[in-house]
């Protein structure tokens, strides 16, 4: 495997990981212009600018994107997370450059035609509607808001339904002219990839745009807090998140064994003890989310709402003994599971693409894969225990439930428990 990374003058940075072997290849663009990067009245706008660049450009229609790709058997797509929006092709050898054409048409050159956009307005309603009527979805927007209430860290990615149903063409166009510029963009290809190639190519598409002022994001603050709804489901939602390291932070690997042991698989505590032992509930897990400023511990559960209560006290009780009842065992287990994760994981171009994109943003250069398992070999369990205890130390939590939830207990309750 060789990684080679290129800027053009302008700031734009290509990076690209041949994969010999491989007769196809995946590539993208990745924005840093995510939900966090929008002003409260933009709030959703990323999310359906990203639906809008397949609805038209000034060379093709949609049904030309579409076509210009499945047509030589490839794929294209496209997410909006809180920070970065990624557009990406999977297509043979032959067809990377052919990708990249199209996928630099429909972010450059996107024509927001009126009749599309309200065509795509009502998609991206149904969209949210769909989220609300997705207990096990929504309730981690709920969670997200709750712990960073009132700043764009903790705003729905889709936005509420009244800002969506007023964006215009203008709207559309500021965002792209505020947040588009060329230091805010990554272009990442693996696979069957010539890098050099590429790089040409991206000359003559880029090359031309000039840098963006790029104002940086509100910082975000975890303050926590409860939320919870009631409604006649059949199951009761369960989420609780604790604020845990950022993704520069040296302690992330801890953070991540942690939560793995925790509640990442089939042999973690939570899942033994809650699902296992009791039979409070059929799905229980833990997983250390990070971003560039904070990051949240969450752990999501759901059950019957008469055991709502037992569920989130005994999951309290996993989380003060896991903080210095943690083993040798459960570290090694637990490593061996995030190593085999990430490696077999970047098997693929497409995990590579975005693995290189990834790293280039937050670290302007893409470690080695033996660096990353040095760094997971070399947390402790004496590391696993103090963080332990610092999580369940931190103040505030947050929690959201969702369901037959009037049975559960008081986010203060909890913490009290926990710090008993």
């Amino acid at each position: 495997m060789s990684v080679n990374i290129h800027r053009l003058a302008n700031g734009m940075r290509i990076v690209t990981e041949s994969m010999p072997g491989l007769k196809s290849a995946s590539i993208g663009l990745w924005v840093s212009a995510g939900g966090r990067h929008e002003r409260p009245e933009q709030n959703g706008i990323a999310h359906f600018l990203e639906h809008m660049a397949f609805k038209g450009t000034k060379r093709r229609n949609a049904l030309q994107i579409a076509e210009a790709i499945e047509d030589v058997g490839g794929y294209i797509n496209a997410y909006t997370s809180r920070e970065v929006t990624a557009y990406y092709a999977r297509v043979l050898q032959d067809d990377v450059i052919l990708a990249l054409d199209v996928i630099s048409d429909i972010v450059l050159n996107p024509v927001f035609d009126q009749r599309e956009i309200e065509v795509e307005r009502g998609v991206i309603l149904q969209e949210i509607g769909q989220a609300l009527d997705t207990p096990d979805d929504i309730v981690f927007d709920w969670l997200q808001e709750v712990a960073y209430p009132d700043q764009p860290m903790g705003r729905t990615i889709l936005g509420p339904a009244e800002r969506v149903g007023g964006f215009g063409r203008d709207d559309l166009a500021g965002f792209v002219g505020e947040r588009y510029g060329p230091e805010q963009m990554i272009l990442s290809a693996a696979g069957a990839v010539d890098h050099d190639q590429i790089v040409r190519e991206a000359e003559k598409i880029f090359g031309h745009m000039t840098p963006v002022k790029f104002l940086d994001p509100i910082a975000a603050r975890f303050s926590g807090g409860e939320f919870r709804r009631e409604k006649q489901l059949e199951q009761a939602h369960f989420t609780l998140g604790l604020e845990s390291p950022n993704y520069r932070d040296t302690e992330i690997y801890t953070a991540q064994i942690y939560a793995n042991a925790l509640g990442g698989g089939m042999s973690s505590r939570l899942f033994q003890e809650l699902r296992e032992r009791r039979g409070l509930c059929y799905t229980i897990f833990a997983q250390a989310g990070a971003y560039a400023d904070t990051g949240m511990l969450t752990i999501y559960a759901g059950t019957g709402g008469d055991q709502l209560q037992g569920l989130a006290e005994v999951t309290i009780d996993e989380l003060r003994k896991a903080a210095d009842g943690m083993t040798t065992e459960e570290l090694e287990r637990a490593r061996a599971q995030m190593k085999a994760g990430m490696l077999m994981g970047l098997e693929s171009p497409s995990a590579r693409a975005e693995r290189l994109a990834r790293m280039l943003s937050i670290w302007d250069r893409v470690p080695e894969l033996d660096e990353a398992v040095e760094r997971i070999d070399a947390v402790t369990l004496a590391d696993l225990r103090e963080f332990g205890g610092k999580l369940n130390a931190r103040s505030p939590a947050a929690m959201a439930l969702y369901g037959p939830v009037s049975t559960a207990p008081s986010l203060d309750s909890l913490r009290e428990r926990l710090a008993a």
